[in-house]
Formats: structure tokens, C-alpha cells, sequence
């Protein structure tokens, strides 16, 4: 995926479908859990020193797996590099279980299967393939059983 610095800062400043202050750690030797403003924007996880406007990093949720460590803490590992993980402690149960499964809502996985799902839904009811419209109704990410991007 290809975007600029300009493009994920106006994407930061979007409204967040999710946002707290929760302590985090960075993959880095020695890295402390840190409190940090983390925000979910679509895809993209952000997460900001609590003082400043502008995000210090951005995840993108997309070959990634997510997963609850503890009571109160998950991580966030990626696939193709597992040593890069991320850790997340949340104040409690309940807010590590939300976040947990708002940030499975947002991978890119999730999202292509849950536009497949609702195609064919549409069509069946319809008989038409609503991607066709637009011409991308032959792109082999919408199709069921391929993971091209």
C-alpha cells in the first residue's frame, strides 16, 4: 500500500471509530509500556504522545494478527515479521475485549471478506453484481478464495 506522510496525517485527524489513552510498547529492546493516545482510523492504528496533535507512528492492520495476552493486555504482531510486536495494557477486561475486536473489525481481511460476503448477498437478491458498476467486478481481490491486494 502506497500513501504519503501528507495523506496519513489528514487521515489521523479523522474522527476515530475507537480512541483511548492505554499503556503501549514499541518493539524496541527495552521498551517500556507507555501511556499513549491510540486511535482507530479505519485501517490504520495511530498512537500519539497524550500531549501533541500529531500521531508518532501508524499501524496498518493488514497481514497482522491480534491477539489478547492477559486480563488486560493484547498485541498486535505481523505476519510475515513476528519479532515486531506491539503490546497494549488496557485499564480493564472489558476495554481490552473492545479493542481486541474493533481492531479484527478493521484489518484488511476483515473488510475483504465482508465486502465478498455482502456481494454476493446483493447479488443474490438482486441478480447483479453491484461491483460492476464501478468496472472492478473482475478484480481477483473480490474474489472468494484469493488473497491478492
Amino acid at each position: 500500500m502506497r500513501y504519503n506522510e501528507r495523506e496519513l496525517l489528514s487521515l489521523a485527524r479523522q474522527p476515530a471509530e475507537k480512541a483511548a489513552e492505554i499503556r503501549m510498547s514499541v518493539p524496541k529492546k527495552g521498551s517500556v509500556l507507555k501511556k499513549r493516545l491510540v486511535k482507530l482510523v479505519v485501517n490504520f492504528l495511530f498512537y500519539f504522545r497524550t500531549d501533541e496533535a500529531e500521531p508518532i507512528g501508524a499501524l496498518l492492520l493488514e497481514h497482522c494478527r491480534i491477539t489478547k495476552e492477559e486480563e488486560n493486555v493484547f498485541s498486535i504482531s505481523f505476519i510475515e515479521e513476528p519479532e515486531r510486536k506491539y503490546c497494549f495494557e488496557c485499564a480493564s477486561e472489558q476495554q481490552c475485549q473492545e479493542w481486541v475486536e474493533a481492531l479484527k473489525r478493521a484489518s484488511y481481511e476483515f473488510l475483504r471478506r465482508s465486502l465478498i460476503f455482502y456481494r454476493n448477498e446483493i447479488q443474490k437478491m438482486t441478480g447483479k453484481d453491484p461491483l460492476e458498476q464501478y468496472g472492478i467486478s473482475e478484480e481477483t481481490r473480490f474474489q472468494l478464495g484469493t488473497h491478492q491486494q
